[in-house]
């Protein structure tokens, strides 16, 4: 399972695992929203490529390509707005090789949230197109301008294996249906009630532990708490050790 990142380019801009911190998690009452595991390993589920650089981009009156202020600053290289809209495009220098039957989802950070813009995503057959990746952010705010710091993300890849989520059948079932199921979450329904009436300042901590309330719990072995991606290889250039700051 080899992902090939093959650099277009000098100055190369660092890919990373992405990190399981985020600023605004760590900013809320005692950290409380690091105790979502959810939101931990969503943080994780990817690589990040870093901004180089610094943008400033203010979406003026009007839809033309030209009606988005770009500034830039640094040794990388400045996105472009050819799509108008409020939108603006970073060429990201690399050329994405997965194996046979596998796509790149290009995506913005995970819980990452900006405001003035929204990351677009897009999804590339990597097993086989020769273009290089591009990723747009959409400015939501006319005249607010929005930063990209150096060091900041400008997207994550997430590789998906082509054609899986169609092989899904889908289903909707009353949950009254699967007794089992039902009466597990019941106790974890009136389990959570109770310990939030009882001790709501305090971190019940079941799910993080791999377990239910009830008899439900992880199958032995799987259960993570941490994703531990690893770093793209590379003998020529030590950037990609670089780490994002989200």
């Amino acid at each position: 399972m080899r992902l090939y990142a093959y650099a277009l380019q000098p100055p190369y801009v660092p890919i990373t695992p992405a990190p399981i911190r985020r600023a605004w998690m760590d900013a809320t009452p005692a950290g409380h929203a690091n105790r979502c595991l959810p939101l931990l390993i969503a943080n994780q589920s990817g690589w990040i490529v870093v901004h180089r650089g610094r943008t400033r981009a203010t979406w003026e009156d009007g839809d033309r390509p030209g009606d988005v202020r770009i500034e830039f600053e640094g040794g990388g290289e400045a996105p472009t707005s050819h799509f108008g809209h409020g939108i603006i495009t970073w060429r990201v220098p690399y050329l994405f090789r997965t194996p046979p039957g596998w796509n790149v989802l290009m995506r913005g950070p995970a819980n990452a949230p900006k405001d003035g813009a929204t990351s677009l995503e897009g999804v590339i057959e990597t097993d086989w197109a020769v273009a290089p990746a591009f990723h747009s952010w959409k400015l939501t705010r006319r005249g607010h301008p929005v930063l990209w710091e150096d060091g900041e993300p400008i997207c994550m890849i997430v590789p998906q294996r082509r054609g899986e989520l169609e092989e899904w059948e889908p289903r909707v079932r009353d949950i009254f249906d699967e007794p089992e199921l039902s009466q597990e979450y019941g106790t974890f329904s009136d389990s959570r009630t109770e310990f939030n009436a009882t001790r709501p300042r305090e971190w019940q901590k079941d799910y993080f532990r791999g377990r239910s309330p009830g008899a439900a719990a992880a199958p032995p072995g799987e259960h993570q708490t941490r994703l531990h991606l690893r770093d793209f290889e590379d003998s020529e250039q030590t950037e990609c050790s670089v780490r994002p700051t989200i």
